[in-house]
C-alpha cells in the first residue's frame, strides 16, 4: 500500500517487503550500468556531478568515519597527466570527467572528533561519546612500531576467552588500509550508480600508474587510490561486448 501523503516522495513512500515503489527504477539503473570505454563530447553539468557526489557520500561506512576523498580532475593539464597515468585508456581519454577515488588511512581520529562535533542531537549521548573516544581509538591505535598492537591482541584474546566473541581491532597498517579501501569502494559504487541514474555512464579503472597519479595529486603514503573513474555520456561504440556473468549459484552459499 502506498503512503498517501506523497506517493512520489521517497522519504514518505518508503519501500517495505510488501511495497517496492523504487524497485523497477533501481533494477533498471543496475542492469543498464555498463563499463563504457568511449564517451561523447557531452559535458556532465556541475549540478549533476554534485548530486552524484552527494549520493556517493551516503554510502554505508564504518562508524561514519568516511575514510575517503574524491578528486575531480578539472584542469586540462591535470587531465592530460591523469590520462597518461591511465596508460592511454579510451575510458580516460574520451571521458567528460576523470575522477580519482582515494582511501585515507590517517583520518580516523579527526573524523571521530568531527562526529562528536556534528552529531545530530545535543547533548551527545554518553554512549556515543564513549564510542568515539574509546572504542574507535582501541580499534585503530597501533603506537610506535606497532607496540600497541601486541597489547590489543592480548586484550582481544582475554575478552574472547572470558566474555565471548568480539570484533578484532586493527593490528597492522595493512589492516587499516583494507578497512579504508573497503569503505571507499562502497562510495565509488554509489557514485557509479548515481551517474547511471542521471543518464551518464562510467568506467571504473584499476589499470593505472598509482605512484604517478599520487604524485600528480600530491598524495602521501596515507592516501591509496582505489580506482580511477572515467565518466560521461556513452557513445554508440562505447560498449565493447555484450554483458554476461557466471551463474550466481557458483558464488552463493547457504549455510
Amino acid at each position: 500500500m502506498s503512503n498517501p501523503a506523497n506517493p512520489t516522495d521517497p522519504k514518505t513512500d518508503l519501500a517495505t517487503p510488501n511495497h517496492t515503489p523504487q524497485l523497477d527504477a533501481f533494477t533498471q539503473v543496475v542492469e543498464s550500468r555498463r563499463s563504457v570505454r568511449k564517451f561523447t563530447d557531452t559535458p556532465i553539468p556541475d549540478e549533476v556531478l554534485d548530486d552524484c557526489l552527494r549520493l556517493a557520500m551516503l554510502a554505508p561506512n564504518s562508524s561514519t568515519l568516511q575514510p575517503w576523498e574524491v578528486y575531480v580532475l578539472d584542469s586540462a593539464a591535470n587531465r592530460e597527466k591523469a590520462n597518461k597515468s591511465a596508460m592511454g585508456q579510451n575510458a580516460a581519454n574520451t571521458a567528460a570527467l576523470v575522477i580519482a577515488v582515494v582511501a585515507r588511512t590517517d583520518t580516523w581520529d579527526e573524523r571521530a572528533k568531527q562526529n562528536l562535533r556534528e552529531f545530530p542531537s545535543s547533548p551527545v549521548p554518553k554512549k556515543v561519546q564513549n564510542y568515539y573516544t574509546k572504542v574507535v581509538a582501541l580499534d585503530f591505535v597501533r603506537g610506535p612500531a606497532n607496540v600497541a598492537s601486541a597489547a590489543k591482541w592480548g586484550l582481544t584474546q582475554a575478552v574472547r576467552t572470558f566474555k565471548g566473541p568480539m570484533k578484532s581491532p586493527y593490528y597492522t597498517f595493512e589492516d587499516v588500509k583494507n578497512w579504508a579501501t573497503n569503505n571507499t569502494a562502497l562510495a565509488a559504487e554509489n557514485l557509479i550508480l548515481a551517474l547511471r541514474a542521471h543518464g551518464f555512464d562510467s568506467c571504473a579503472m584499476g589499470g593505472f600508474d598509482e605512484p604517478a597519479l599520487k604524485k600528480l595529486l600530491n598524495l602521501t603514503d596515507d592516501h591509496h587510490v582505489v580506482m580511477m573513474i572515467g565518466a560521461g555520456e556513452r557513445s554508440e561504440k562505447g560498449i565493447y561486448s555484450e554483458q554476461y556473468r557466471f551463474d550466481f549459484n557458483e558464488f552463493v552459499f547457504r549455510v
